[in-house]
């Protein structure tokens, strides 16, 4: 069994080193980490194992990943392997070095059509490339759109489904409904490529217009909307574009535009460069089977201390938001979903605090260790408003507090924080050297 070292408050799963949380979600939390072999970063997708088991979900969860890990092209997130513990399996993931594409649409409004094109074009790219090999991700929106320098990754392929036959009818309404085909809102089955042409058209339309093409108050004005194809498009589109458009958001998905078909459309064929990369010959499955196997053979482990300690790999991992002021500010072109600051109080003061300032604004509090979950008991535009916060041990006598969105609006999340942080100023940390001061 493979041992995992702990040193000053280091946590170690296997060869990585475990760093901040990146991602959350209902099913998984996503960190980042470091191989502490090579040097190399990577992200990891831990998922509870006895969650998996509840949900009977453990052979489905197997075959998909299997699928996943022998997926390898470049404009989408690769799986380089995978670990398990007695009660975690742990999904080695590529770790792509930018923002969501959300993030770019957020702080810019709205993209050139030429730069739209191009994301459009390697995103076309990527799901026919998936949906050759039986996969179709059925969850296709901007927030799962990695931006690397201009390279598009597609990733969270958590909501895929491997079907050993393209006609087979899947009957589970899953994804964001903004982004959902009309045939999956509707539950009379459907084909999992003709769904995910329907999203890669509405991101499409997202990334020209800024905004949807579909989007109401209420969910069955929207489901409506979707199902009868409703949507205009902005004068700047081209007609060349507004053409394809109409052919990808036929609400009939018989006669919705395929991708050979879309391959050939002269919008999108313009500057159009095929994806060109080599197939890796040795890629093979036989961690992932050992991974959901029920022995306890070649498990990992994991140990935490709470608070944790932070040592420096960590520390300069959460550098770039280690001020309240970070949140609100946009010169890396990025719409902020997490920030953090220092405190000298002790790690119980801080989380009395944390939790007077959050429950007068309508939000319950969840509580377990030095972690914190506030939950809005207001449904917003995207649903209840979260926050998780954390409280790590920097030195015997100086906290860091990190609180980062994990559902709800983006906006909402500012608007909350804007008020929530007047309440945490008698326990942030002014240091004498005139650093920023949490503004409201």
């Amino acid at each position: 069994m493979s041992s995992m070292k702990v040193a000053k408050g280091r946590i170690l799963v296997g060869k990585y080193e475990l760093g901040k949380t990146i991602g959350e979600g209902s099913f998984a939390k996503v960190k980042f980490a470091r191989n502490v072999q090579n040097g190399n970063y990577v992200a990891i997708k831990i998922l509870d194992r006895k969650h998996v088991l509840r949900l009977n979900m453990m052979e489905q969860l197997m075959k998909e990943i299997s699928t996943m890990k022998l997926i390898n092209h470049p404009n989408v997130v690769r799986i380089l392997e995978v670990l398990a513990s007695k009660t975690k399996i742990y999904i080695v993931l590529e770790f792509v070095d930018g923002g969501e594409l959300f993030d770019k649409i957020a702080a810019n409004g709205r993209l050139k059509e030429d730069e739209a094109r191009n994301y459009f074009q390697q995103l076309i790219n990527a799901v026919d490339y998936c949906h050759s090999r039986g996969v179709y991700h059925r969850d296709l929106k901007p927030e799962n759109l990695l931006d690397s320098n201009g390279v598009l990754k597609v990733s969270d392929f958590g909501l895929s489904t491997y079907s050993q036959k393209e006609d087979e009818l899947l009957h589970t309404a899953c994804g964001t409904p903004n982004y959902v085909a009309p045939e999956v809102l509707n539950d009379r089955g459907y084909v999992g490529s003709t769904s995910d042409i329907w999203s890669c058209g509405v991101i499409l339309f997202v990334l020209m217009a800024g905004y949807l093409p579909f989007d109401e108050p209420t969910h069955m004005a929207l489901y409506k909307k979707i199902g009868r194809a409703e949507f205009s498009c902005p004068s700047w589109f081209s007609p060349q574009a507004k053409k394809l458009l109409k052919h990808i958001l036929d609400p009939n998905p018989l006669t919705r535009i395929k991708i050979p078909e879309l391959l050939e459309d002269e919008w999108f064929k313009k500057g159009y460069k095929p994806t060109s990369f080599t197939e890796e010959e040795d890629l093979n499955v036989d961690d992932v089977v050992v991974a959901f196997n029920e022995s306890n053979e070649n498990l990992v482990t994991e140990r935490k201390e709470k608070p944790v300690s932070m040592n420096a790999f960590e520390l300069i991992c959460r550098s770039q938001s280690f001020n309240l002021d970070s949140l609100f500010e946009k010169q890396t072109g990025q719409v902020k979903q997490e920030t953090s600051f220092t405190s000298q109080c002790p790690a119980n003061e801080i989380m009395f605090k944390i939790e007077e300032a959050a429950k007068p604004l309508g939000f319950n509090v969840y509580k377990r260790n030095y972690k914190m979950k506030l939950q809005g008991d207001k449904s917003g535009r995207k649903g209840h408003l979260s926050v998780a916060t954390e409280v790590f041990e920097v030195a015997p006598s100086v906290h860091m507090v990190e609180l980062r969105k994990t559902g709800g609006d983006t906006l909402e999340f500012h608007k909350f924080y804007k008020i929530f942080s007047s309440g945490l100023q008698d326990i942030v940390w002014h240091d004498t050297e005139g650093k920023k001061n949490m503004k409201n």
